[in-house]
Parts: structure tokens; sequence; C-alpha cells
């Protein structure tokens, strides 16, 4: 591995959690990076870290204050797993984060993964974690032809074949690096490869096809409607708050009917439309959650009085809410 180190060392990305091997800086940057891009994390970690600079800072912070800044991200129970391990990390451990892989994954939140992660580059644990890019730098450098997921247990043991006790951090960062802008999905820069002599799939010619993946189910549609109802007097918008536990737990949104199968008539929906008048269409949104597809049709119209389990907002408050994607789809049709 002492190429691949050499490689890392000219050419690791500049990613601004890689300042220093702070416990908390690894967590906080290896949770926002599950299953979201580098681009994407790269503003949301430096607000954080400026709005609560210490795990404690974070932990202190109020839970929709904390959803308030994730909004965006997506896969919003994260956020709330992050604060609950805040909490436990800032009050039952005194701030310190453990340092063995087994007392990591005792953490709300923390997987194998990203107990792997946090012990490597933080406390140089002498592992090597399996994220999506390791996964396919491994199947191709061992010509590793079982499918995924079945091939994830042979991926972890083929990865931590290759730990160097030396620079257990470095490894791990150096196989993401290597994923991302060398071994990358599409057409893999093989001739910039510090390792390439020593991979397999590229001696066998199937380097590009690694890995195999079984083939997924299409994914269902669902449907249902949402309601942008305005106060007259001050133009302020009627919300509500989903339910703590289930997809958008804790987030809010426009009053609507259930998401299901069947689409809405107009007659069912506006049985679920808060007391108010002068409903219209205004659109459609489309939202791609991870098992399912979504398709809202947004109402407009103005509301009588404040329905029960909702709140009024005035516009100017809606950048500081914790309000999804979705949601702020269904409002940019309103509100351009």
């Amino acid at each position: 591995m002492r190429p691949l180190l050499a490689w890392y060392d000219a050419n690791k990305r500049d990613l601004p959690w890689r300042a220093n091997t702070d416990p908390y800086r690894v967590w906080l940057s290896e949770v926002m990076l599950q299953q979201t891009t580098v681009p994407t994390v790269l503003g949301y970690f430096d607000r954080f870290l400026a709005r609560w600079p210490t795990i404690g800072d974070l932990a202190k912070a109020p839970l929709d204050e904390v959803l308030a800044q994730w909004a965006g991200l997506g896969y919003y129970a994260r956020a709330r797993k992050l604060h609950e391990c805040a909490n436990v990390v800032a009050g039952a451990r005194g701030g310190r984060f453990p340092e063995t892989i087994e007392a990591l994954q005792q953490l709300p939140g923390i997987g194998p993964y990203t107990a792997r992660a946090i012990g490597a580059i933080a406390f140089d644990i002498n592992v090597v974690p399996l994220d999506g890019n390791i996964e396919r730098v491994t199947a191709r450098l061992f010509a590793v032809a079982l499918p995924l997921p079945q091939a994830k247990p042979k991926l972890g043991e083929l990865a931590q074949s290759l730990a160097f006790p030396e620079r257990p951090g470095d490894l791990a960062q150096a196989l993401m690096d290597l994923g991302a802008t060398v071994c990358t999905p599409q057409k893999p820069a093989c001739q910039r490869c510090p390792i390439s002599q020593d991979c397999l799939g590229l001696r066998k010619g199937i380097s590009q096809s690694l890995p195999l993946r079984e083939k997924r189910a299409a994914r269902p549609s669902r449907h249902g409607v949402v309601f942008y109802a305005e106060r007259k007097s001050d133009g302020a918008i009627l919300l509500r708050k989903r339910p703590e536990k289930g997809l958008l737990g804790g987030m809010l949104e426009l009053p609507g009917t259930d998401w299901r199968a069947k689409a809405w008539t107009d007659h069912e929906a506006l049985a679920h439309a808060p007391a108010g008048s002068d409903w219209h269409k205004a659109g459609r949104v489309k939202h791609v959650f991870t098992h399912f597809a979504l398709e809202l049709v947004v109402m407009t119209g103005f509301a009588a009085r404040l329905t029960p389990g909702c709140f009024w907002a005035k516009p100017d408050q809606l950048a500081d809410l914790a309000l999804p994607t979705l949601m702020k789809k269904a409002l940019r049709i309103t509100r351009p």
C-alpha cells in the first residue's frame, strides 16, 4: 500500500473535515456523507461547525434548529440521530468519543462503517471502512464477481486485508479518494492508478463492469395533494409538523393528504383541505425517495382560520424552518 499512500500524499482532496483528526469533525462529516455527495456536504459542514463548534454546542441546540440546518441534505433520520448522539457524548461521556470500534457502534446513529471510519481516521485504529468508493476499488482490485449486496461481507474482508498499521487513517482516506477520482464508476482512469499493477480486474479486462449489482425492482409511485393556505391579513402560510417517527420525521410540511398508490380526485383531496376557500391547482412537484417516487399536486387558496395541528409562519421565517427539500419544491410553485 505504500504506492497508494505516496499517491495520496501528492493528490489528496482538500476537504475541510481533513483539517485535523478531531473526532467531532470526523464523525460529523461521516454522518453527513452517508448517501450524500461531497459537493453537497461542503457547505453544510462549514455552516454546522460555525454554528456549533463543539459537540457540546450541538448537544445544547434545539432539535428543530438542527433539523432546519440539515434541510436539503435528506435522510433526516440522520439529523435526529446526530443530535441524539451529541447528547450522549456530551453528557454521559463528558464530551469524549470512545476509542474502540465496539464502543463507537453503541452510540446512536453509528453503524459498522461509521465506527470504522472514525476509528481509523480519528484514533489510528488499524481498520479499513467500507464505503461505496472502497467497495468499488476492492471489487476491482480482487476481481470479485459476486453481485452486491451479497458481496459486502467478502468485500469487507478483502478491504481489511489492505490495512496498513503505520497510517490507517490516511489509508482509509486514500482508498476513498482513489475511488472518487480515479477508480470511478464509469470510465476508470486505470493509467493513473497507483496500484493498477495489482488489479486483477484490470488484468482480466473486467474492471469497468465491477462491482456487479443485483437488478432492483421498479420503484413504485405514490401520490398526494398539499394545500398552500395563506392568511389574507398578512400572507402567513399554514404549516404543520410531521410525526416524530417515520419518513421526514419531525420536519415541517404543508397540510395535505396521505401519500398513496392511487392518484387523488379533486373531491377526495378537498376533504383534507384546511378550512378555507378559492382552492385551485397551482402545479405538481416530483420527488424521489429511496423506496418510491412521489408526485404531489399543489393547491393554493386562503385559510379562514387556524386548522388544528397547524401553525402560521410568515414568509420571512421560512428560511429558518425545518422544511425538507420536497416542501421547498412545493413552495417554489407558489412563491417562485
